[in-house]
């Protein structure tokens, strides 16, 4: 993964070096740069990865769920998952001001007709902006809060119990995933929600040794199918 190359060299994206006509070099660095610790380097491409991670489940599942980007009147799935990518306030009025848990729960409501997809991959990117701080860069005084981070994990887990167990009415799923037929199996949903799982656990665990607090990953339980907070902790 690109985090582990962030690891590895945390200097070098402060520094370029050119040559000049005459032979010589010379060694720029970038200020910017400079703000940086080695977890805040980490923390904007974890994030990065996430976000992006995230994006891809959502043209997955409105690759096996098509009626739903159509819900919304986007004119094609690419355009339905632009407009998640860009998450603009005001820009999902179905969703009624609804966001991260909230949202979320909609997608598996009986009385929601709205594009399911939309409003549990709001609710997740949400709840993954709001872990994040609401912040694309980090630098030396920004500050993250492990629990955030944990909770945003285990509420991705939540998601990934709902869309194999929750059923509407008529006993059908409200939105397809995993493909389980023997003869033609998929389960790529469940490997991608896994990888930003990982990461979003990995990121908790790193914030908490740099903020000087213990950290261990309590069992979930599947029992518990409501979405955690992550803006409101303090």
């Amino acid at each position: 993964m690109r985090w582990l190359a962030v690891l590895l060299v945390p200097l070098v994206a402060a520094c370029a070096t050119k040559m000049g006509k005459d032979g010589s070099t010379e060694t720029t660095v970038d200020v910017k740069y400079l703000a940086k610790t080695e977890v805040d380097r980490i923390a904007d491409t974890v994030r990065s990865d996430i976000v992006d991670g995230l994006l891809l489940i959502a043209d997955k599942l409105y690759k096996r769920n098509p009626r739903e980007w159509k819900k919304g009147g986007a004119v094609s799935r690419d355009a339905a998952v632009e407009r998640l990518k860009k998450r603009q306030t005001g820009s999902f009025p179905e969703l009624g001001g609804m966001r991260e848990g909230p949202a979320a729960a909609l997608a598996f409501s009986e009385s929601y007709d709205g594009d399911r997809v939309l409003a549990l991959m709001f609710g997740l990117l949400t709840m993954t902006d709001a872990a994040f701080e609401h912040k694309n860069e980090f630098y030396i005084l920004d500050g993250l809060d492990e629990r955030k981070l944990y909770n945003c994990a285990r509420n991705m887990e939540i998601a990934v119990w709902k869309l194999s167990g929750d059923r509407n009415p008529a006993g059908q799923l409200y939105l397809l995933s995993n493909e389980l037929d023997p003869a033609n199996p998929n389960i790529s949903f469940e490997r991608e929600f896994g990888r930003e799982i990982a990461l979003h656990d990995l990121m908790a665990k790193i914030v908490a040794d740099r903020n000087g607090r213990g950290f261990s990953r309590a069992t979930q339980s599947v029992a518990s199918t409501i979405f955690l907070p992550v803006s409101f902790i303090k």
